[in-house]
C-alpha cells in the first residue's frame, strides 16, 4: 500500500518557499508523512512548521501526485499556503537550508516530482490528480528508504550526487488521472 504524505507550496509576494533536504541536498516542497490521527491539512501545516519554522494557514487543494517506482510508492495532496507567523529555520536531520524564491528561479536539482508540482501550485492549478511513473535502472526492484541510503552512502559520491545520477538515468512518465482547473 503507498504511502500518504502532504506536499505544501508556502506562496508569498511572488516567491515560493523550498527546502533542501539532508539526505541528498535537493531541493523539495515542505513535505512529509501523515500521521495516525491527523487529518491531512492538519499534517500539512505541522510538517511546514516542523521543516521550515513558519506558521501557515492553507489557500487551496492544488491536487494529488502518485508518484510510483521500484522506490517506496507514494500519494502526496498538495496545498498552497501563505505564512502567518514563525521564522525561517531548518530542522536538525530533515532540511539543510530553507529559503524563498522567485517563481522564474527555482533552484536545482529538485526532488523527483516536484517541478510539475511546484509549477501547479504556482500557475493556480486545482483539483488535479497525476500519476508521476518513474523507471529507475540504476535502483534495485522494491527498494527501500534505509536500503537507498544504504547504497548512497556506500556509492562514494556526494549525496546530492549519488542523487542527480540516480535520476538522470530515469525514465519519467506524467499522466494527469483527472484534470484540474487554472
Amino acid at each position: 500500500m503507498a504511502g500518504l504524505a502532504v506536499n505544501v507550496a508556502v506562496i508569498h509576494e511572488g516567491k515560493i518557499l523550498l527546502t533542501q533536504r539532508e539526505d541528498f541536498e535537493t531541493w523539495i516542497l515542505p513535505s512529509g508523512g501523515v500521521e495516525d490521527g491527523e487529518s491531512v491539512a492538519q499534517a500539512a501545516i505541522r510538517e511546514t512548521k516542523e521543516e521550515t519554522g513558519l506558521d501557515v494557514e492553507l489557500t487551496r487543494l492544488v491536487g494529488i501526485y502518485s508518484r510510483l517506482s521500484n522506490m517506496p510508492s507514494v500519494s502526496a495532496v498538495l496545498f498552497t499556503a501563505k505564512p502567518i507567523g514563525g521564522e525561517i529555520k531548518c530542522q536538525e536531520g530533515e532540511t539543510i537550508a530553507v529559503k524563498w524564491f522567485d517563481f522564474d528561479r527555482i533552484p536545482n536539482p529538485l526532488s523527483a516530482g516536484h517541478k510539475r508540482r511546484i509549477e501547479d501550485a504556482i500557475s493556480g492549478v486545482t483539483g488535479v490528480t497525476v500519476l508521476q511513473e518513474f523507471k529507475l535502472p540504476a535502483v534495485p526492484e522494491k527498494i527501500t528508504r534505509n536500503e537507498l541510503i544504504e547504497l548512497r552512502d556506500k556509492s562514494g559520491l556526494s549525496r546530492q550526487d549519488f542523487y542527480v545520477q540516480m535520476f538522470e538515468q530515469s525514465e519519467l512518465s506524467e499522466k494527469i488521472e483527472v484534470g484540474g482547473i487554472s
